[in-house]
Order: C-alpha cells, then structure tokens, then sequence
C-alpha cells in the first residue's frame, strides 16, 4: 500500500491510494495517512481509484480519521472506489459517514461548501 498526497485549492488535500488495504497496508500507511487528517477544519479526499482489496482495517482507518475531522469542523470525502470496493464500502453503509463521488469536481465542491 502506497500513497501519495497533494494539495489542491484551499488548502484541500488529495490523498490517493494504491494497492491493497489489508492488515499489512494499512499498516504502512496508517500514521502518515492519519498525519494529513490532523488540523483544524480538514479537507479530505480520499481516492481509492488504486485500492483493490478493502478489508475492516482499511474500513477502521477511514471511518475513525472521518469521524475525526468531523469532531474538528472538516470534512472527509471517497474519490473514484473501484466496483469491488464500492461494494465493501455499500455492504458496510460508509456511504452514510464518508460521501463518495465519482468527478473531484462533485467532491470539490461539498468540501468548498458549494
């Protein structure tokens, strides 16, 4: 597991996921990811376009960091899930906690609140 981050405009930031998120990519990921969830009012999106397996560590990662930066006024949102992981992501209703799109225009503009 493997990620990237980027910062895009005002100050939201890209973090793009490659690989699998098991016990084992998590495990590499887990503090730097959590690290740019940090912060007063995050803006987070989250692409799992490279994300082929998803397991209930890859799940707590997301929804404990989503929760996170609610409780501190931001916002987190899932980019471009694979069929496989949208899936994972359905049968666990994350939808209901972390939003998903499927342009980064649409998720640019709920994190800008447009």
């Amino acid at each position: 597991m493997e990620f990237t981050a980027t910062e895009l405009m005002k100050g939201i930031i890209l973090l793009k996921l490659q690989g699998r998120m098991d016990i084992t990519g998590v495990n590499k990921i887990g503090t730097s990811f959590t690290g740019y969830c940090a912060g007063e009012r995050p803006k987070i999106i989250v692409d799992l376009a490279g994300v082929d397996f998803l397991t209930s560590i890859g799940i707590r990662l997301l929804v404990t960091n989503a929760k996170s930066i609610m409780s501190r006024g931001g916002k987190m949102v899932i980019l471009n899930p694979t069929p496989e992981v949208m899936g994972v992501l359905e049968i666990t209703d994350i939808p209901a906690i972390i939003p998903v799109y499927s342009q980064i225009e649409s998720a640019e503009a709920v994190l800008l609140g447009s």
